[in-house]
């Protein structure tokens, strides 16, 4: 497979994905230590265990099963969203936010009824988020890393037969590969900063769906729908090779300002609502 031949691993790749691997731990840990260490009495921790299952399920049990159809399966659909930008940008950005923010939805109004304080709200979206980093960007961080250790061994024969290359899947893996070896302190803080854009989100759009429930405001759910939506755009697009990953970070910057500044303003007014009122927590 002449493709691998000339796969190079850098010289900061292995500590790099090291470095990331740590750090997408302990992002969502350090949310989640200083929001119940500030409102430890206001808190449960189930609210953040709810927010972990609700994306579990949301977006990775059924919104994966619309996929299966939509875009792995061989079939006029697929071939059509797969070969066609807009559609594709389309696609991806409305299945995440419908089914997260619906998730979302049905989990704070008909699940999560006690305790119910503008608090755990932020509790619930510090789950959502977290898992989202544990269950999807740390185990591609961990495969680039076994990649990266693999390839810098030597044996490119052992390299490709350990992970199971063969040439009918080299196209597939090659990207991968690529990415793994030329991995650097520069994608670390790229990686971090879209994780805490991301955790900033999810914790704005629990926050606005939150707000909805609590209030009766029907607009806040698809509200939270539209938001999600944008703040994907430029990732969809650069899936598709259509921008650079700059302007991937520089949207989700944006948009992180967006979002936070609604839910901030929605959280202050819950706050004021209550008055000093505390809940019975038990």
């Amino acid at each position: 497979m002449k493709a691998f031949e000339d796969i190079v691993v850098g010289q900061s790749s292995i500590p790099s994905l090291i470095l990331t691997a740590i750090l997408m731990v302990l992002i969502p840990a350090a949310f989640f230590l200083f929001w119940r260490m500030k409102h430890k009495d206001r808190t449960r921790i189930w609210w953040l265990i709810a927010g972990a299952a609700g994306f579990l399920v949301s977006a990775r049990v059924l919104e994966l099963g619309v996929h299966y159809v939509c875009i792995v399966s061989d079939n006029p659909v697929s071939r059509f969203i797969n070969g066609n930008t807009v559609a594709f940008v389309l696609y991806g950005i409305t299945m995440a936010g419908v089914f997260e923010e619906c998730g979302r939805h049905i989990v704070l109004k008909y699940i999560l009824k006690k305790d119910q304080t503008p608090e755990n709200a932020v509790l619930y979206g510090i789950g959502h988020g977290g898992i989202e980093v544990l269950t999807i960007v740390l185990p591609l961080m961990i495969t680039y890393l076994v990649i990266a250790l693999l390839f810098s061994s030597g044996d490119r024969v052992d390299a490709l037969s350990m992970l199971n290359i063969t040439e009918e899947t080299a196209e597939a893996a090659l990207p991968s590969v690529q990415a793994a070896a030329s991995f650097d302190y520069t994608m670390t803080a790229l990686n971090v900063l879209e994780r805490l854009f991301a955790m900033i989100d999810h914790i704005g759009f629990t926050v606005i769906v939150f707000y909805g429930v609590e209030n009766a405001k029907p607009y806040c759910l698809p509200e939270a729908i539209l938001l999600h939506m944008i703040a994907d755009t430029f990732a969809a697009l650069y899936q598709k090779g259509m921008v650079p990953l700059w302007t991937v970070e520089a949207w989700g910057l944006l948009w992180a300002a967006v979002i936070a500044f609604i839910a901030a303003k929605m959280y202050m007014d819950m706050k004021k609502e209550r008055n000093g009122f505390r809940p019975d927590l038990i």
